[in-house]
């Protein structure tokens, strides 16, 4: 398996243990982790004299150690000590059965997955999923139609329109990161399973480190957030302005709220993220 292969493994398990897992125990720590638990198995393996007779040969399918299998039987290993819940399930086991024929079967049987709680609570939160996945696209179908009104009829091209027509794009922008975020999420781990990755070449951006993308697709989300609670300030903030006096005339105030919303404050506030990679790359 190649390493983008065994970094959406890795993956695939720090995201079924986010729930239960504290935030040392970030991707990078799980990487070294199973990197040690793979050399000291090649090491093993390298070391114990090779069978004379017709076995399922040694091997570390990237998720356990196997030693060699008598053939017609089943083979069981203790879990994996990488993995993050491992003190939970460390007297489980892993199955996994020897044909006759001296060929492993293609599928583990595993007693290391997390407790049946976390799979429940698991269960819930994919159930929240699928209700602000339904509500985020009825929103962004309803929200791209008054849009696409505002801007086609002239007639109702003026200053409140344009702050409206501002405040909706970062609604829409704001349902399309959270979206695509979840999107790229499936599609990573879809790609980390292993016989999938066996069986084809990964996408070609799937070839770019995992992290990056991730990363990319959060400070996107962040920065549409932090833009829309901005243009819900400016609607605020033309309001105040209507019940006023002013001195300065809608366009000129119409570029500060350009300024507000999109500008200088959402970026100031997502800039922390470089700085957080810079000198503090946890999580």
């Amino acid at each position: 398996m190649s390493q983008v292969s065994a970094q959406l493994v890795l993956l695939t398990l720090l995201t079924r243990s986010i729930v239960q897992v504290s935030c040392t125990n970030s991707l990078e720590v799980l990487k070294e982790r199973w990197a040690i638990y793979r050399n000291q198995c090649l090491d093993h393996l390298g070391t114990t004299p090779p069978a004379s007779e017709l076995v399922c040969n040694r091997t570390f399918d990237q998720y356990a150690c196997w030693p060699d299998g008598v053939p017609g039987t089943a083979v069981n290993i203790s879990c994996p000590w990488f993995l993050p819940w491992f003190s939970q399930v460390q007297q489980g086991l892993v199955y996994r059965a020897c044909g006759a024929d001296g060929r492993w079967s293609p599928k583990n049987t595993s007693e290391c997955e997390d407790d049946p709680a976390q799979q429940q609570y698991g269960r819930i939160l994919g159930q929240f999923r699928v209700m602000y996945t339904v509500g985020y696209s009825l929103s962004l179908g309803a929200l791209i139609l008054a849009l696409g009104i505002l801007i086609t009829f002239r007639k109702l091209h003026c200053i409140r329109n344009n702050i409206h027509v501002n405040l909706f794009s970062s609604f829409i922008l704001r349902a399309s990161s959270i979206l695509l975020k979840d999107a790229l999420l499936d599609t990573l781990v879809l790609a980390s399973h292993p016989r999938s990755a066996t069986h084809r070449q990964p996408e070609a951006w799937a070839r770019v480190p995992v992290v990056v993308w991730c990363r990319s697709a959060v400070v996107m989300m962040q920065y549409s957030v932090m833009a829309n609670n901005y243009w819900l300030l400016v609607e605020g903030l033309y309001l105040h302005s209507l019940l006023v006096t002013t001195v300065f005339s809608e366009r000129n105030y119409f570029y500060i709220y350009l300024a507000i919303g999109w500008g200088c404050a959402p970026r100031i506030c997502v800039a922390v993220a470089t700085v957080k990679y810079l000198y503090e790359n946890e999580e």
